[in-house]
């Protein structure tokens, strides 16, 4: 147990340095060379060096000290350690690839590419119950304290950034900024979530027995069955709900249409599943009935 959680433990700290080095790879590929303040400590150290042409992993560094500080007293040390690799890691890659030139000047690009870029490596740090220190470490708080979700608190505390970014380039580049920090944002909920493409399925019906077989043959997923009833006529039905890849709820779609086109039917985005036949390997249904045997 204690071998599988310092596992555990290390994997988290090698998500942490992983995607603090790709936040660092969009700054210097996209948000610098399109003049993007897109928020946060990195947005400061874009118009620090637009101004004083000062250093912005030593900018950084220096901001993101007293803000571990805080994050030591607030957030308790484990945290606190694994924002310091964060921390440290971000200013790194950027000192590190500094050099590095893809020629892309145009904001609309650095906006899109580098929120992909910012919010797949914020994501990834945040998985690992981690932080690279500076606003992201102010939306952390927000997130424990005030049940905001990473993207949203990230939204809300990179607004002064922006609107500073508006004076010192001009308004254009500020609204290709606020376009980066949307991406962003949506990439980090993306990224936490690990949204897949699958269906959660709602199936109100009288004939449970024909819809259960439907399911289970047609497409061989498990389903639950809960006893509804309904609002306006009174009488019980049962309400049968299953989840299904999105190629899978195509074809229940069509199958029921045909089959069962009284059944009231709905379908819904399901944001992460975890269980057999998604997180985990499938057991189909003959390889059920050999195991029951």
């Amino acid at each position: 147990m204690k071998k599988q959680s310092r596992r555990m433990r290390v994997w988290e700290y090698v998500q942490i340095m992983f995607g603090a080095t790709l936040v660092g790879l969009s700054y210097n590929m996209f948000l610098l060379p399109s003049k993007l303040a897109a928020g946060g400590v990195s947005g400061i150290s874009t118009l620090l060096f637009e101004v004083f042409r000062w250093n912005p992993a030593l900018v950084q560094i220096s901001i993101n000290l007293p803000l571990f500080v805080i994050g030591l007293l607030i957030l308790g040390k484990d945290f606190s350690a694994k924002t310091l690799v964060g921390t440290v890691f971000v200013p790194f890659s950027i000192w590190l690839t500094q050099g590095m030139d893809l020629h892309i000047k145009e904001p609309m690009l650095g906006a899109i590419y580098g929120g992909i870029v910012l919010g797949v490596g914020l994501g990834i740090v945040y998985r690992g119950g981690g932080s690279t220190g500076g606003t992201a470490m102010i939306a952390q708080l927000l997130k424990k304290y005030r049940g905001l979700s990473s993207g949203f608190s990230q939204l809300l505390v990179d607004g002064i950034v922006v609107t500073a970014s508006a004076f010192i380039f001009n308004l254009e580049l500020a609204l290709f900024a606020m376009i980066s920090i949307y991406v962003t944002s949506k990439v980090i909920d993306f990224v936490q979530l690990q949204t897949s493409p699958t269906k959660l399925v709602l199936i109100i019906t009288e004939n449970e027995a024909k819809i259960q077989q439907i399911i289970r043959e047609e497409i061989d997923r498990g389903l639950t069955k809960v006893k509804s009833l309904g609002g306006y006529t009174n009488r019980e039905r049962t309400m049968i709900f299953c989840v299904v890849e999105q190629s899978e709820a195509v074809y229940l779609k069509k199958v029921l249409q045909e089959q069962e086109p009284t059944s009231f039917v709905v379908f819904l985005n399901a944001s992460e599943i975890i269980g057999r036949g998604f997180s985990r390997e499938k057991v189909f249904g003959d390889e059920i009935e050999q195991k029951n045997n």
